[in-house]
């Protein structure tokens, strides 16, 4: 007995599947919407704004344990401190030298345990410095800033 080839049933079953051109394009596009997605989110930009967001809390930080310096020693701040915007020298540097030195800050980690640096000071930090700058007013107000700030923003507390 002789079997008829059944065409019909044999190209149904060779059209299982996806062609090259169908597989390329979708890559295509999803490639386009990838790349579209990346330049909508900006992640150089999210990362400027985190590390802007960490510098304003250092400064915060900063100017809240001179005030509670200043509390507990009846007004009167570090000596340090002078009336030129001046950079504010690390924790247990080896030298201060040009720098303010808020030592009596650390102290038996009092006020802060260790001064806190710029989310970027392996590039902008003078050596021994924190990329912080710290100023008394005549009036006595203090000024602590973060002049390496990103994205063209201005970062300045005063209390």
């Amino acid at each position: 007995m002789r079997r008829y080839f059944n065409r019909k049933k044999f190209n149904v079953n060779l059209r299982k599947g996806f062609t090259l051109i169908e597989i390329l394009l979708v890559i295509g596009i999803i490639a386009i919407l990838a790349s579209i997605v990346i330049v909508a989110i900006n992640p150089a930009q999210q990362f400027a704004q985190a590390r802007n967001a960490q510098r304003h809390s250092n400064i915060n930080t900063i100017l809240n344990a001179v005030h509670q310096y200043s509390i507990d020693n009846t007004g009167t701040l570090p000596a340090a401190i002078t009336t030129s915007t001046t950079e504010i020298c690390a924790t247990g540097a080896p030298s201060c030298t040009g720098l303010i030195n808020l030592a009596d800050l650390t102290n038996n980690e009092l006020y802060v345990v260790s001064l806190p640096k710029d989310p970027q000071c392996s590039t902008v930090c003078v050596i021994n410095g924190i990329a912080y700058t710290i100023k008394k007013s005549l009036n006595g107000r203090i000024t602590v800033a973060a002049p390496d700030a990103e994205l063209n923003e201005t970062i300045s507390v005063t209390r």
